[in-house]
Formats: structure tokens, C-alpha cells, sequence
């Protein structure tokens, strides 16, 4: 085990984990982004442990502020593993039990030390996926998504006060988030500054309401996946090597073929004892007389040439309406109806505003009761019998 002091270990797992959230799951590079910070996530969680940082007969008060943070461990494992990426249905099933395990540790670890009240766990321990009602389960999710912003919001104030660490990333993940609130050396020498721990401890407490409603969450969708995984059907049979199917594939088209190499010469029988044909023969009309007919038919007068140019042909099109036009950088740079909808709703304090937000207030209801009804894939009845 590393001498790395536990902060800057949370903080090496915390940057990998953060620069493999922006990028493609299936890239290499992602992947040993996230291998590199499950190895410091597995280093950090076995310090934590030897440390006895946490004990079940401790309550929150008596857990120093400097620690606080490292209970976000599990959550970040979690978060990191569901990032591996897997090759076949019993690998990823494997991969979310995992998750699903380390996020539940989390939420009882918060549970234990009774840091959540009875208003929130209420409020996060709902799925929304198990309401009937889809006028409930709609408001179900607004509440829960307002609690969570109301928490970002507040834990950005609190780390003003504080004066932390600057997230550097232009798109912030939650990772960076944690590492803004890891101790460093300039809380070790305002120890006795009481005022100083209450904002950091106040930020971190928050912090940890927030990973734990979106725990919550995340426990609902990995539940959501491995039951799809588990009524999923089996995959194919295996099939043989391309090279196998391609070279079957040859013979068979060979064996009916007319005009294979090993076929004879154009001398001799033309079919065997049995009917088969023996080499290529091509069929005409009884006499050669009938075949310079025929050949001199070819773009006779019967033949249809173009009547008009393709320009008068478009011409022609565009007058009836059959050719869209516009479109090009200029269509591009204007704004959709939809975006027009929304803009024209943001002029606060006027009739036309008030107008527009309730028309996309409408607009915005009606397709939230629609893809209730209509789940995704509900009218594809395509190669169902």
C-alpha cells in the first residue's frame, strides 16, 4: 500500500474519473481512464478501511469534518464501474450488480448515521417508474428534481464562502465537484478556525444529500436495466469463422454455376446423360435471319428520346410545388418553431410573453402525456408475426 496521502489519492481517482465521464464509453482511452481510477478507488477504499474512518457506534457529529468526504467513496466507485465496458449480456449483468452494490452501501452508510431526514428519504426512496398514475409520477420526478438543484445551488454558495478550490473544467462533472471539497493544506492550518470547518462541513454534509438522491436514482435505472437484461432473449448461436462461411458460400454458388474453369471445351455434347449442362450455351431464334431482325429493332424508331431539357424539367417542378426550397447556413442560423416558442416565453412582464409561456406551457404537458402513453418502441410491430 501507497504512502499517497488519502486526499491526493480521492483526488488522482476523482480527475481520471471526471476526463472519462466526456468521453466515449467504447474508446480505449475511456477505458484506462476509468481502470486507472478504479485501481486508486480500490487503494483509497482499503485506507478508509484500515483507518476505521467510520464506525457504526459513532453518530455523525463525532465524524471529523476532514472525513466527511471520504463517504462518498462507494458512490464514485459505483459511478466509475457502470463506465466498463462489457462485451455480452452476463458481463454487464455482472458489472451492475456490482454498482447496484456499492450504491446501496452508500445509502445505508447515510441511513446509519441518520443524515438524511424522514422529508427526503420520503421523497428520493419513491420510484417513479413504479407510479400507475402518470400525472403522479410526474410530479414524482419535478419534486425530486427541484430538491436536487435546490441542493447544487446551495452547495455553489456555500463553496464561495469558503473560498475552494476553483473547478478548471469548462463542463464540470460531479467529480469535480467532490474535488473542490477535498481538505488541502490550507485547512490543516485553519484547524482552529471554527468558522472555517462549519462552511466546509455544512458544503460536504450537503454534497452528500445530493449524492444520495441521486444514488436513488441511479439504484432505479441499474434496477431498470438488469430486468431487461434478465427477460432479454438468448443471444444466437455462434456461427463459423467468416473466412468458413465465405469459402462454403463459393462452392455453392460454383456447383451452379455454367461457367466454371474445370467446364469442357466448347466441343462435345452439350448435356450429360442425365440433363445437366455440360458448358455455357446460349439460346437464339431458329434462324440467323430472325437474330439481325431482332439486333436491327434496337433504338429504332420506336425508341422514346427526351422531350425536354432537365432544366425545363425542373422549371416545370418548381412550379407545381414538387421542389423545397431555402434551407443552407441561413435556414440553419434561424431558430425552430419550438426555440422560437421558448424564447418568445421569456419575455417576463408583457401579454405576449405571458401568452407564449402558456402556449408552451401547453405544448410541453401535451407531449409529456403523450410519451406516457406512447413508450418508446410501443408502435414498432415490425417481425412480431
Amino acid at each position: 500500500m501507497s504512502n499517497v496521502p488519502l486526499p491526493a489519492l480521492f483526488a488522482k481517482a476523482l480527475t481520471s474519473a471526471s476526463e472519462a465521464v466526456n468521453l466515449p464509453t467504447i474508446e480505449d482511452k475511456t477505458q484506462d481512464l476509468v481502470q486507472s481510477a478504479l485501481v486508486d478507488l480500490r487503494q483509497l477504499h482499503s485506507k478508509v478501511a484500515a483507518l476505521s474512518l467510520f464506525s457504526q457506534n459513532e453518530s455523525i457529529e463525532d465524524i471529523s469534518t476532514r472525513d466527511l468526504v471520504y463517504l462518498t467513496v462507494p458512490y464514485v466507485f459505483a459511478e466509475v464501474q457502470n463506465r466498463i465496458k462489457t462485451t455480452n449480456r452476463d458481463e454487464r449483468m455482472t458489472v451492475l450488480t456490482q454498482c447496484q452494490r456499492h450504491m446501496r452501501s452508500f445509502v445505508s452508510s447515510l441511513d446509519m448515521f441518520e443524515m438524511i431526514s424522514e422529508a427526503e428519504h420520503a421523497l428520493y426512496s419513491q420510484k417513479a417508474s413504479t407510479i400507475q398514475d402518470a400525472t403522479k409520477r410526474r410530479e414524482t420526478k419535478i419534486k425530486q428534481f427541484k430538491a436536487e438543484k435546490e441542493l447544487r445551488a446551495r452547495i455553489d454558495v456555500v463553496r464561495k464562502r469558503r473560498r475552494s478550490t476553483p473547478i478548471i473544467n469548462q463542463t464540470p462533472t460531479d467529480f469535480d465537484l467532490i474535488i473542490s471539497l477535498l481538505p488541502t493544506s490550507a485547512d490543516e492550518d485553519e484547524e482552529d478556525d471554527s468558522e472555517t470547518d462549519e462552511i466546509l462541513r455544512e458544503a460536504v454534509l450537503l454534497l452528500l444529500r445530493l449524492n444520495y438522491a441521486q444514488a436513488h436514482s441511479q439504484l432505479e435505472s441499474l434496477d431498470q436495466e438488469l430486468e431487461l437484461l434478465r427477460n432479454a432473449p438468448p443471444p444466437p448461436p455462434s456461427q463459423p469463422p467468416v473466412d468458413e462461411r465465405r469459402g462454403k458460400s463459393k462452392e455453392e454458388d460454383d456447383m451452379w454455376k455454367l461457367d466454371t474453369k474445370n467446364q469442357p471445351s466448347n466441343s462435345g455434347p452439350l448435356l450429360d446423360p442425365s440433363g445437366k449442362p455440360l458448358r455455357p450455351f446460349t439460346i437464339l431464334p431458329a434462324g440467323m435471319s430472325d437474330r439481325s431482325r431482332l439486333q436491327a429493332q434496337v433504338f429504332g424508331p420506336g425508341h422514346r428520346l427526351p422531350t425536354m431539357a432537365i432544366d425545363e424539367y425542373l422549371e416545370i417542378e418548381r412550379q407545381r410545388g414538387n421542389i423545397i426550397s431555402g434551407g443552407g447556413p441561413q435556414s440553419e442560423a434561424e431558430p425552430t418553431s419550438s426555440e422560437q416558442l421558448a424564447i418568445d416565453a421569456e419575455m417576463d412582464g408583457t401579454a405576449f410573453g405571458e401568452t407564449k409561456a402558456e402556449e408552451k406551457r401547453q405544448k410541453d404537458e401535451n407531449w409529456a402525456q403523450f410519451t406516457d402513453a406512447n413508450p418508446r418502441g410501443a408502435g414498432n410491430t415490425m417481425n412480431r408475426g
